[in-house]
């Protein structure tokens, strides 16, 4: 439990944490018990941790309403121009922390919770993790609406509320496990149902044309339901809305029409159609066709989009009557997330078009204007491609009407580039190659007036290799905006002694302008600001190591180095080579072979792998999580792969030295920081390119550098595996040769019966003799 803070300790706190007031205390002491008794109804004596932290969730709620409502009023006074945030990914993660920092109440609810003798840490464990997203595509969004909040925009975040979030990963015996993120199951206090706001959303049915233009119709209908959380910017008193939808089965079947039997089957066939917001797609790169999926693309964009009209037909400022729409894009600006919303630009164009009755050149003008486009990835794993079979059973009309934004975007480029049909291939929405599917990064970029990459390294790939034909013919379309994090969740919430060390000698102004961080050059040679921010990290060590002994019986040096690598778990990530490292530093240390331990993660169990050879030494290798303990982070992407990556700003704003290669953000991290200052090494991105262009021979390393040779004949030989020798084969023959050559050797010799064979056939330059020499040798085999 905290100690109390002494009267001189009140007076040193500084206002980004809050300021410690008696009346604050007071109204937070008696807010708290208030919705103890009158939300909970419970009293102390029956109450549960769970149960108070509801309490105090509710009570910093109750500091929110009012700036939400107030906002909210002023937009609709002022009718500024407003910004839509698009994501089928929110990665909120908890609320009540960076709700109370936020506030400024963090330094008050803290002696509130100590004068009711409880404890504020437990209370803030009891909330759950709100994972709606795989990682930094979501956690990207979520930062973002909090900028947006703290720069007083008016912004709305838009997705769905999965009842399953991201899931569980456990270590079992060794094992991976995945369990469900049940995150609603205790109910979440930060949202608020608004059911006079449900809405229709229609898939299936067939297109008729009819004298007034064409109509979708024999629709099936699902209602969209949104919860609406408030998001709070920092201390400036404006609190912006997330509102994410919920899929519920429209109630309209007739009684009068159904036996018993029929009725209860009508009920129970309610959860298809509520399906759609069950649960999270677990991989945000690497598309799969599911039609579940496109079926919760469409369902987040066609109830976003009839909120947004309504929205602004309903301000001040709209014409009386029929609307216009010609100040649409003045008042609107959509910001698409990545493909995954993409359907949004067929949807406005059929709303504008069969619904508005605004004529064709008019529409795509307008929707242009509206839409911009961030690209997150230039892995071909993970760009979406729709089977136009599924579009045109799910979703006709909006197939339709793709095919006419092709067309007239394939008339412009053919007036360009006359009779170069391999453009008009390249640059065509619709792929004909096998099975036919609409390209939704191309439908993002032609009906967007700006695209943007994540960091610069990224966007320069994306502009001169992967969308070059569209960078060609729009050139000023194409932008770069580098990734950034919100420093109130990833440094005042993490590491509130580094913050409040900084303010101390720079000021406040830092906590919502970066760049006010280059004041700290003039500390660089001040031996008691180096040795307080040495303390800190030190404390945060320190801090870890106690928690990690106590959580999981593991003792670690709090004196040694923290080298950690947190990453999603992925091939261009390169967690492969640190475990290849982690095993030549065993090698390094023993070279006997004695005991290794490998400790996985501290929210993980124990895996000890024993190799048979004894010893009185041992040595434990430890990978664990952490961030204002980290002291160098590990940024190893190859180069070219990574986006941008968000963790490398974690580390780096905690004070993590990073050792990582030219990609992603790394790049602009090293000319802001001085490259001087980070351990860049590796290949860069023309190095990869050349070497993916001569052809890349694992053996030829695996042959010449003897302590990876070791490693892998470790690996290959079931060393850290004797019961079961063969458990990594799949891991050795990836990285010895691509995996379609390991596919075909396994059909070739457990299938088909014949033997891969290294003999090269001589090329026709060659004399007989040497073709028949080579044909000999192949029959002895």
């Amino acid at each position: 439990m905290a100690t109390p803070l002494t009267d001189q300790e009140k007076r040193k706190q500084i206002s980004i944490r809050g300021i410690v007031g008696v009346e604050n205390v007071a109204e937070l002491k008696k807010g708290f018990n208030r919705h103890l008794h009158f939300t909970l109804v419970k009293d102390r004596n029956i109450a549960t941790p769970r149960d108070y932290y509801f309490a105090l969730a509710h009570t910093v709620r109750d500091h929110l309403v009012g700036r939400w409502i107030r906002t909210q009023q002023f937009y609709y006074e002022a009718d500024p121009k407003r910004v839509y945030y698009l994501s089928l990914e929110f990665y909120m993660g908890r609320t009540l922390q960076n709700t109370m920092i936020n506030l400024g109440l963090q330094n008050a609810c803290d002696e509130a919770i100590y004068q009711l003798g409880l404890d504020m840490e437990e209370l803030e464990e009891m909330e759950e993790d709100a994972g709606l997203g795989n990682g930094g595509l979501g956690r990207l969004a979520a930062c973002f609406l909090d900028s947006l909040a703290t720069l007083g925009l008016a912004a709305y975040g838009y997705g769905i509320r999965y009842e399953y979030g991201i899931f569980n990963q456990k270590i079992r015996d060794g094992w991976q496990v995945e369990e469900a993120d049940d995150w609603l199951r205790h109910g979440n206090p930060w949202e608020k149902a608004r059911p006079e706001y449900m809405l229709p959303v229609h898939f299936y049915g067939r297109v008729e044309e009819t004298r007034d233009g064409s109509k979708w119709v024999d629709t099936q209908v699902v209602l969209a339901m949104p919860y609406d959380t408030p998001i709070p910017g920092y201390m400036n008193n404006t609190v912006n809305t997330m509102r994410l939808w919920s899929a519920r089965a429209p109630n309209d079947f007739n009684l009068r029409d159904f036996n018993v039997g029929d009725y209860i089957e009508a009920v129970l066939d309610r959860n298809l159609a509520e399906n759609i917001s069950r649960v999270l797609y677990p991989n945000d790169n690497f598309f799969e066709g599911k039609e579940l999926r496109l079926k919760q693309e469409y369902f987040v964009v066609a109830a976003t989009l009839q909120d947004i009209i309504r929205r602004f037909k309903t301000t001040k400022k709209g014409v009386p009557g029929r609307t216009s729409f010609e100040t649409f894009p003045d008042k609107v600006a959509i910001q698409l997330n990545d493909t995954h919303p993409a359907m949004a630009i067929p949807e406005l164009m059929r709303i504008f078009v069969d619904i508005e009755k605004l004529d064709w050149d008019t529409a795509w003008d307008l929707t242009r204007r509206t839409f911009a486009y961030t690209n997150h990835t230039i892995l071909p794993e993970a760009l979406e491609r729709w089977p136009v079979e599924l579009l045109e059973n799910l979703l006709p009309r909006h197939l339709q009407i793709i095919y006419e934004i092709n067309q007239h975007h394939l008339d412009k480029v053919a007036e360009l580039y006359p009779n170069d049909m391999d453009k008009l291939k390249k640059m065509s929405l619709i792929e004909e190659d096998g099975v036919k599917r609409v390209n939704m990064a191309h439908l993002c970029i032609v009906g967007s007036h700006a695209v943007n990459g994540v960091a610069q390294i990224h966007s320069n790939i994306i502009k001169a290799e992967v969308f070059r034909d569209f960078s060609d013919l729009e050139p000023d379309k194409f932008q770069n905006k580098t990734n950034g994090i919100t420093p109130r969740r990833w440094l005042l919430l993490c590491n509130p002694g580094l913050a409040e060390l900084i303010a101390e000698v720079i000021g406040e102004d830092y906590v919502k302008d970066l760049s006010q961080l280059q004041k700290l050059k003039d500390f660089v040679d001040d031996a008691t600001f180096i040795r307080d921010v040495a303390k800190v990290k030190q404390d945060n060590k320190l801090k870890f190591a106690q928690y990690l002994e106590k959580e999981y019986r593991v003792k670690i040096n709090p004196s040694s180095m923290f080298d950690v690598h947190v990453k999603r778990i992925h091939e261009y990530k390169r967690q492969v080579l640190n475990c290849l490292h982690i095993i030549a530093m065993y090698n390094r240390t023993h070279t006997d072979y004695t005991q290794c331990n490998i400790l996985m993660s501290p929210t993980q169990d124990n895996a000890h792998e024993k190799p048979a050879a004894e010893s009185q030494a041992s040595v434990n290798i430890r990978i664990v999580w952490l961030i204002p303990a980290t002291d160098l982070s590990e940024q190893i992407s190859t180069a070219g792969t990574e986006a941008s990556g968000t963790g490398n700003m974690k580390f780096m704003l905690n004070g993590a030295l990073t050792i990582g290669t030219m990609d992603g953000a790394n790049v602009e991290m090293a000319e802001e920081a001085g490259e001087e200052n980070l351990f860049i090494f590796g290949m860069r991105v023309d190095d990869v390119t050349a070497m993916d262009k001569k052809g890349y021979d694992a053996m030829e390393y695996y042959k010449k550098i003897p302590e990876l040779k070791q490693v892998m004949d470790q690996i290959t030989s079931g060393f850290f595996c004797p019961k079961n020798p063969d458990l990594f084969k799949d891991l050795t023959n990836m990285l010895f040769k691509h995996d379609r050559d390991r596919t075909i050797t396994e059909y070739a010799t457990e299938v088909w019966g014949v033997e891969p064979t290294d003999l090269k056939i001589p090329p026709p330059s060659e004399p007989r003799e040497a073709f028949e020499q080579t044909a000999r040798a192949l029959k002895k085999m």
